[in-house]
């Protein structure tokens, strides 16, 4: 098929409080931005100047949540938990009106196999009903647990600590390492890279994110993809399930990207996807220099587009509010076992799970 002409370019604007699927969809982007940075070993992070450290503020994940975590299994694999964050601070006020506290609205289970050949990621729906474990609060104050909490709720009320102590009591899994991503810095590490090229398999129209793409092949800026992860009424039954596989197409496009534009070759052009980078994430404090970012990323650098296995939690609609989901026990067990394991996921722990129905619209 011939590329499309680019459209005009796309911009999230109005106030917070009114548009809060615009914030939730951008933060959607962000969280798969920032599983693909981890994916393919952060866009060449290995060539970078110590001036960069300066853009990085960890969090003490391991300091905050001590000793009543699952067990540090040590088989040479690595689960990372990847958040979107909603914050409306600074340059993401051009999303919305900042009102001091923002979710996960976005959240990724990364767990990369011994060798660092293969991975598998996991999405945890947003609105997926959880039990969320007591938290301690950015403040150091105590947050209670709750029974059948929004699994986005957790960041909210009690910052990264609780978002990955509610991830590792519901999967029993560790996390070795914790990132958050800013969509801003994300979308202007896009429009560096020259863009997105992704397939349409039919037309996608989305007034609400000023989306409008015929089928055929298209080189999307960071704006351009803002709205196609953004959109969910005209793909799939029109549910947020629908939406993550839109996701998931467009990381696997992202990391072809990535792969394929010889960033090595241009230092000045490595520098500045590497400063981008660093801005846009907020590392735990074992990646929060440039020298342990970039080991990260070196023994990550190998892994490509066919190398990750993705799925979404397997959940189903929730009988009491067909607007939330909440875990198939059985399958459930049977992902975070594979994962515990270090195994490849079985293809029956997806059966039976709602999906979305928009797979294959984009690729």
């Amino acid at each position: 098929m011939t590329e499309q002409t680019r459209s005009g370019r796309i911009r999230a604007t109005g106030r917070r409080r009114k548009a809060p699927a615009k914030r939730r969809r951008a933060a959607a982007f962000a969280a798969w931005g920032a599983a693909a940075l981890v994916l393919v070993g952060g866009c060449g992070l290995g060539y970078v100047y110590y001036h960069l450290n300066g853009n990085l503020q960890g969090v003490d994940i391991n300091g905050q949540l001590g000793k009543d975590r699952p067990e540090d299994v040590d088989n040479g694999s690595m689960d990372i938990l990847v958040l979107g964050s909603d914050s409306r601070s600074g340059a993401n006020g051009a999303y919305g009106r900042d009102e001091g506290a923002a979710r996960s609205d976005t959240a990724m289970v990364v767990h990369v196999y011994e060798g660092h050949k293969k991975a598998s990621v996991v999405s945890v729906p947003r609105d997926t009903l959880v039990e969320r474990p007591q938290c301690t609060d950015r403040k150091g104050a105590t947050v209670p647990a709750e029974h059948r909490a929004m699994f986005n709720t957790a960041f909210e009320a009690g910052g990264p600590a609780c978002a990955v102590k509610t991830v590792e009591a519901m999967s029993g899994i560790r996390m070795d390492h914790y990132i958050e991503v800013d969509f801003t810095g994300f979308t202007r590490l896009i429009d560096e890279l020259g863009g997105v090229r992704i397939t349409t398999t039919r037309a996608i129209e989305d007034s609400k994110s000023h989306l409008d793409l015929a089928p055929g092949t298209h080189t999307l800026d960071g704006e351009q993809s803002l709205g196609l992860v953004r959109t969910r009424k005209s793909v799939g039954d029109g549910s947020d399930l629908g939406r993550i596989q839109l996701q998931q197409a467009f990381m696997k496009a992202f990391i072809d990207q990535v792969k394929s534009v010889g960033v090595l070759a241009n230092p000045k052009t490595l520098l500045d996807l590497a400063d981008t980078a660093t801005k846009a994430i907020t590392p735990d404090s074992e990646l929060d220099s440039v020298d342990e970012l970039m080991s990260f990323a070196k023994g990550l650098s190998g892994l490509g587009a066919d190398d990750v296995h993705m799925i979404t939690l397997p959940v189903e609609y929730d009988p009491l509010d067909p607007n939330r989901v909440v875990p198939l026990e059985a399958q459930g067990r049977q992902v975070w076992k594979a994962l515990k394991a270090d195994r490849p996921i079985p293809a029956s722990a997806t059966k039976d799970a709602a999906t979305g129905k928009a797979d294959g619209v984009v690729r």
